[in-house]
C-alpha cells in the first residue's frame, strides 16, 4: 500500500515559513531593533577612498545606520553622493558635521556625525555637506606631512649642511683636548672639595696548605655544595659583634660572599688532603653518595673584651638518602691586637686553619 503525501499540510506549512519571515523583516525594520529609519543625502568633496554601500555611520561613536546608497554627482566628477539611512531618534543637526573614519587595523571606512545644534533643513529629504579633505585617508596625510617635511629640508639645506659641519668641527676640538679637559674636571673637583673615593680592598680567605699526611682515604663519590646562612652573612662585609663601624673596614671586603668563599676554601683543603678523593660542587655532577652540609653560624669579629675572629659552622653528612650519617659543630676562634683589616684577615686565616683540619680528619673517619 503505498504512503499518500499530505501536500495540503505542506503546501500550508511553506506558506505559514514565508509569511513568517516577511512578518520578521518588518518586524526588525520597523518595530524591532532596527527601528524607525530616516534617510539623509551627504555631499563629499573629494574623494571617499573604500566607503562602500552598507558601511556603518556612527554618531559620536555610536552607530546608528548605514550607507544605503553611494555615486558620483553627474553635474561636478569631484564630489561624491552618499545616501545614509540612520535611526530616527538619531539628533541629525543641518550643522551636524560629517566626516569619514577608518576604523581598525584593515582601515575600514565609516561615516562619522557629531555634534550639531541648529534644527534640520526643511525638505522631503535633509541634505549634509562635509567638510574639505573628509576623504584623505592617514596614508595620504602622511605622505602629504612627508612631502612638506622633504620640502622643509630642500628649502634648508644649505643652513643645515653647514650646522653638521660645525658639529663635526666641535666633536674633533673636543677629542684634541681631551687630556685637557680632564684637568679642568680636576681643577673643578678639588675647588668644589669633591673628592674620589676610596679603591675598596679584597682580602682572601687562606686554605689549609698542609693538612697533613691521609690518614685514611675516602673511597666515596661526595660533595659539598654551597653553605647556607642567614641574610646577614650573605655578605663580602666585614661583620662586628656588637655591631659597628671601625676605621678602615669601609674599603676592605673579603674575595667573595661568606658562604661561597668558606665552600671554596674547605674544596681547597680537601684537595690539599688528598686530591684524588677531593669533594665536588653540586653543579659539577647530578648525584653523590654522600653530601657534607656546612650551616654558616658565625663569622665574624668579637671586639669585647679582646678583639678575635670567630668561626662557626655546623656539620651535617648526609647520603644520598637523605639520611644524616654523621654531624658535628665546629667551632674556632682566634685573637688579635689591633682592630684592622690585615691583622682581622691573618687571625680568620689562623681560625680557619684549625677547624679545616678538624673538619677533615671527622669527615675522613665518618666516610
Amino acid at each position: 500500500m503505498e504512503t499518500r503525501a499530505p501536500f495540503v499540510i505542506v503546501g500550508a506549512f511553506v506558506l505559514a515559513a514565508i509569511a513568517a519571515v516577511f512578518g520578521f523583516i518588518y518586524w526588525l525594520h520597523n518595530t524591532g531593533g532596527l527601528g524607525q529609519r530616516v534617510t539623509y543625502h551627504v555631499q563629499f568633496e573629494g574623494s571617499v577612498p573604500g566607503l562602500l554601500v552598507g558601511a556603518g555611520v556612527l554618531f559620536n561613536g555610536i552607530r546608528v545606520g548605514e550607507v544605503s546608497d553611494l555615486g558620483l554627482a553627474p553635474d561636478d566628477p569631484r564630489r561624491v553622493n552618499a545616501t545614509i539611512s540612520v535611526s530616527s531618534a538619531t539628533p541629525v543637526r543641518a550643522d551636524t558635521k560629517v566626516g569619514l573614519e577608518f576604523q581598525g587595523l584593515t582601515g575600514v571606512p565609516v561615516i562619522a556625525l557629531e555634534g550639531g545644534t541648529a534644527k534640520a533643513n526643511s525638505g522631503p529629504v535633509p541634505t549634509l555637506i562635509a567638510e574639505q579633505g573628509t576623504g584623505q585617508s592617514m596614508t595620504q596625510a602622511a605622505r602629504d606631512a612627508l612631502r612638506r617635511v622633504d620640502s622643509v629640508l630642500a628649502e634648508n639645506s644649505g643652513p643645515l649642511k653647514d650646522t653638521i659641519a660645525n658639529f663635526k668641527v666641535f666633536s674633533e676640538g673636543l677629542s684634541r683636548n681631551t687630556a685637557k679637559l680632564d684637568g679642568i674636571v680636576a681643577g673643578l673637583e678639588r675647588m668644589t672639595g669633591a673628592t674620589t673615593p676610596p679603591p675598596k680592598i679584597t682580602y682572601d680567605l687562606r686554605a689549609v696548605q698542609n693538612p697533613g699526611a691521609p690518614g685514611k682515604t675516602i673511597n666515596v663519590q661526595w660533595a659539598i655544595p654551597e653553605p647556607t646562612a642567614v641574610a646577614m652573612l650573605e655578605t663580602q662585609r666585614f661583620l662586628f659583634q656588637p655591631a659597628q663601624e671601625y676605621p678602615g673596614f669601609s674599603e676592605a671586603m673579603w674575595a667573595d660572599a661568606l658562604p661561597k668563599l668558606i665552600q671554596a676554601r674547605l674544596i681547597e683543603s680537601f684537595e690539599n688532603y688528598d686530591l684524588a678523593h677531593a669533594p665536588l660542587r653540586m653543579a659539577d655532577i647530578g648525584q653523590t653518595d654522600f653530601q657534607l652540609l656546612i650551616d654558616v653560624r658565625r663569622f665574624r669579629i668579637a671586639v669585647d673584651p679582646t678583639p678575635a675572629a670567630e668561626i662557626g659552622l655546623s656539620a651535617r653528612i648526609v647520603d644520598k638518602n637523605g639520611m644524616v650519617v654523621a654531624s658535628r659543630l665546629f667551632e674556632e676562634s682566634e685573637k688579635f691586637d689591633k682592630v684592622e683589616p690585615p691583622a682581622a684577615v691573618t687571625a680568620f686565616d689562623v681560625a680557619f686553619g684549625r677547624l679545616a683540619k678538624n673538619m677533615i680528619a671527622w669527615t675522613a673517619q665518618a666516610l
